[in-house]
C-alpha cells in the first residue's frame, strides 16, 4: 500500500511499503533465510537461477549478505536528536554528510567527484511577501479573490517584486504538449503576457482502466503541476494558475494552501531564473468558475472540450492583477558521493540513490517535541545505501562502476537528484540506469512488490528475472492516477533519460498477512509520516527492509553485470530524450 503527496516539503510519496502470509515462523528463522535473499526461500527453502528475459540477457545475481546491524546502525544514528531532523543547510546537515561520508569510506567506497565526497548544491529560498489579492476584470466587472483563500502564487524568479497587471487569461486545457500523441493545447496562440489557466491532471483521469492516449488512470507527467509550470514557461507565458479539483489532483485545498505560503527553495541558476513564467499559482476551482462565468464562458464545458484531441486554446474575456514582494535567501547544501569502479567497464555506470535529507524542526507536538527525527523517512534509505554498499564491495567489484549517491533537498521538491542530473558527475548518456531507495517500511518480509509508475522501461525485464530469483509476485501500484513515479528522487533522473527502478514490497506480508501490512502502512501516515513521533524504534522488525535492501542490490548489481542498455518501452515521454542522449545528441 503506498502513500504519498505531491508537494515540496510537506508531501514526498513513500517509496516502500509492506509485506505478508499467514503462515507462522520464527523471526531468526526469518533472518536466516533472507540471508538467502530469496522470499521463495521464506516459503519453501530454495532459491532460484535468475533466467534470460526476452531477448535481453540478464545476469543471473547471487544472492547478498545485507547486515541488518549496519541499517539499524545508520538508521539510529541518523534520526537521532543530535542531527535535528537533518534540515538542508542546518548544522544538522553538516554533521549528516560526515556521518555518510564516515560510513562511505568504510564500506570501501572512494570518493565520487573528482576524489571528494560531496558535490555541492546551489539554492535559494523565495518567499512571497505582502501578496496582493488576485484582481479580475471579466464582463465589465471587478472580481475580487483572496490570497490563500482563493489562490496562491509564488515566483521561482530572483527578483525582489513580481507584479502582474491586465495580463489577459488563456484557457489551456490541460496545459500539455505531447508532440509524439499530436497533442498541443496551445496550439495556435502566442501566450507572451498572458496568464494560462489549466486544468489538473490529464485528460482520462478518470478511465477505469489503464488504457488510452494518456494511459487511462494512471497518471503520466503530462498531468504533474510541475510539468504544466514548465510547459507554460515554454510556451512565454507570464503566469500559469492551475485550478484546483481535488479528486483529479488527490490532495485538498488546504495542502496547496500549506505548500505555497511558506518559502520555497529551488535551485541557483545562471539566469535566476529568469526563463520561468513571472508567477506560478493555483485557484479554487469555485474561483475559475466565476471567472469564467464574469467573461461569458462555462468552466465545465470548457474542461468537457479540453478531453478531446484537436482542443484549441480558449483567450477568455477575463484580464488578472496581483502583485508581491519575494524575500531571498541564498544557501549551499551537498550530495554525498561515492563510487566502486567498474573492472571491464568502468566507463558506465549504476546509480543507486537515496535522499539524507528531512524536515528539520518542525510544529511540536503535545509534548512539546519539535523535532522530525526521519527515521523511517529516510533515515532507512540511507542505512540500506550503505548496506548495499558493502555488500557490493564484499562481492567484489563488478563489470560497470556503480554509484552511490545519497542526495539532499529530496523534501523541497527532488532538488538534490535534480541538481545531479542537470550537472551529473558522470555522464547521462553512460548512466545505465539505478535504484531508488525511500522510506524502507519495518516490519514483516513480504511476497508481493509493487511497482511506481507501472511497465515504462525494459528494466522490467530485469525486475521480473529477480523477481522469479526472489520468489515474489507483482500486485497492482495502489493510486495510480496520484501519480507517484513522479515525486521521489527517481524521476529527476528519468526525467533526463536515465531508466530507474521505483519498486517497493507490497502488502502481502509473511507475517500477520494483508491485515497487517496495510495497518501498518495506515498507521505511519496517520500517526508519523512528516511528524516528530517518526522515530527510531529498538523494537522494529528488520526482516522486510533486509529484503528490500537484498532487492535493490540485485537490481543495480544486475545492471552493472549486463551488457545490456535497457531504454524506455516506444511511447513511453522519456523515450526521445534517452534516444538523443546515447545518440550524443
Amino acid at each position: 500500500m503506498r502513500r504519498g503527496g505531491g508537494f515540496a516539503r510537506q508531501q514526498p510519496f513513500l517509496l516502500q511499503q509492506n509485506w505478508h502470509d499467514p503462515m507462522k515462523f520464527t523471526r531468526n528463522h526469518a533472518l536466516s533465510l533472507l540471508a538467502l535473499g530469496s522470499a521463495a526461500a521464506l516459503a519453501a527453502g530454495v532459491s532460484a537461477r535468475a533466467p534470460k528475459a526476452g531477448a535481453m540477457p540478464i545476469p543471473a545475481i547471487a544472492a547478498p549478505h545485507i547486515s541488518i546491524d549496519t541499517m539499524k546502525t545508520v538508521t539510529r544514528e541518523l534520526s537521532s536528536d543530535a542531527y535535528e531532523g537533518r534540515g538542508p543547510t542546518t548544522p544538522g546537515e553538516d554533521k549528516t554528510v560526515a556521518y555518510i561520508i564516515q560510513r562511505f569510506k568504510a564500506a570501501g567506497l572512494n570518493p565520487g567527484n573528482k576524489g571528494s565526497w560531496v558535490q555541492e548544491v546551489p539554492t535559494v529560498e523565495i518567499t512571497a511577501e505582502n501578496p496582493s489579492g488576485l484582481h479580475i476584470m471579466a464582463g465589465g466587472k471587478m472580481l475580487d479573490f483572496a490570497f490563500g483563500a482563493d489562490y496562491v502564487a509564488g515566483s521561482y524568479r530572483v527578483t525582489p517584486r513580481t507584479e502582474l497587471k491586465d495580463a489577459p487569461l488563456v484557457f489551456v486545457g490541460y496545459g500539455i504538449n505531447a508532440p509524439e500523441l499530436g497533442w498541443n493545447d496551445y496550439a495556435g496562440i502566442d501566450m507572451k503576457g498572458k496568464i494560462a489557466v489549466i486544468l489538473v491532471n490529464d485528460p482520462d483521469y478518470d478511465a477505469k482502466d489503464e488504457v488510452g492516449l494518456f494511459k487511462g488512470k494512471r497518471m503520466t507527467y503530462y498531468g504533474r503541476w510541475t510539468y504544466k509550470f514548465e510547459e507554460a514557461a515554454r510556451q512565454g507565458a507570464a503566469g500559469a494558475l492551475i485550478v484546483h479539483d481535488t479528486f483529479p489532483a488527490a490532495y485538498g485545498w488546504q495542502v496547496v494552501n500549506s505548500s505555497w505560503t511558506g518559502p520555497q527553495l529551488f535551485i541557483q541558476s545562471a539566469d535566476d531564473g529568469m526563463s520561468n513564467t513571472q508567477a506560478n499559482g493555483w485557484m479554487q476551482k469555485g474561483t475559475a468558475e466565476a471567472i469564467l462565468k464574469a467573461g461569458g464562458q462555462d468552466l465545465a464545458q470548457l474542461s468537457a472540450a479540453a478531453r478531446h484531441k484537436g482542443f484549441k486554446p480558449v483567450p477568455l474575456e477575463a484580464k488578472a492583477s496581483f502583485s508581491f514582494d519575494n524575500a531571498i535567501k541564498r544557501a549551499v547544501s551537498r550530495n554525498v558521493v561515492g563510487i566502486l569502479p567498474g573492472k571491464k567497464r568502468p566507463d558506465e555506470y549504476v546509480l543507486y540513490t537515496s535522499h539524507w535529507d528531512h524536515l528539520g524542526r518542525c510544529t511540536p507536538d503535545a509534548t512539546g517535541d519539535d523535532i522530525c527525527n526521519g527515521a523511517v523517512d529516510n533515515a532507512t534509505g540511507i542505512g540500506a545505501l550503505v548496506a548495499i554498499a558493502e555488500a557490493n564491495k564484499a562481492a567484489g567489484a563488478a563489470d560497470r562502476s556503480q554509484v552511490f549517491l545519497a542526495v539532499t533537498l529530496e523534501e523541497s521538491g527532488l532538488l538534490g537528484s535534480k541538481y545531479y542530473a542537470e550537472n551529473p558527475i558522470y555522464p547521462l548518456a553512460k548512466t545505465v540506469g539505478g535504484v531508488n531507495m525511500d522510506a524502507l517500511s519495518p516490519g514483516s518480509a513480504s511476497r508481493d512488490l509493487q511497482v511506481t509508475g507501472g511497465d515504462k522501461s525494459e528494466l522490467t525485464l530485469f525486475l521480473k528475472a529477480t523477481m522469479k530469483a526472489m520468489g515474489l509476485y507483482q500486485t497492482p501500484e495502489d493510486h495510480s492516477e496520484r501519480g507517484h513515479y513522479y515525486r521521489s528522487d527517481h524521476f529527476s533522473m528519468a526525467k533526463l533519460g536515465v531508466p530507474m527502478f521505483a519498486v517497493g514490497r507490497g502488502s502481502d506480508w509473511v507475517v500477520g498477512g494483508k491485515a497487517a501490512g496495510e495497518a501498518y502502512g495506515e498507521h505511519y501516515v496517520t500517526h508519523q509520516y512528516h511528524q516528530p513521533s517518526d522515530e527510531y524504534d529498538p523494537n522494529w522488525d528488520w526482516t522486510g527492509p533486509a529484503q528490500d535492501a537484498a532487492l535493490y542490490y540485485r537490481l543495480g548489481r544486475a545492471l552493472a553485470m549486463s551488457t545490456a542498455w535497457p531504454n524506455w518501452h516506444k511511447g513511453d515521454e522519456f523515450r526521445a530524450i534517452r534516444d538523443k542522449s546515447r545518440a550524443g545528441k
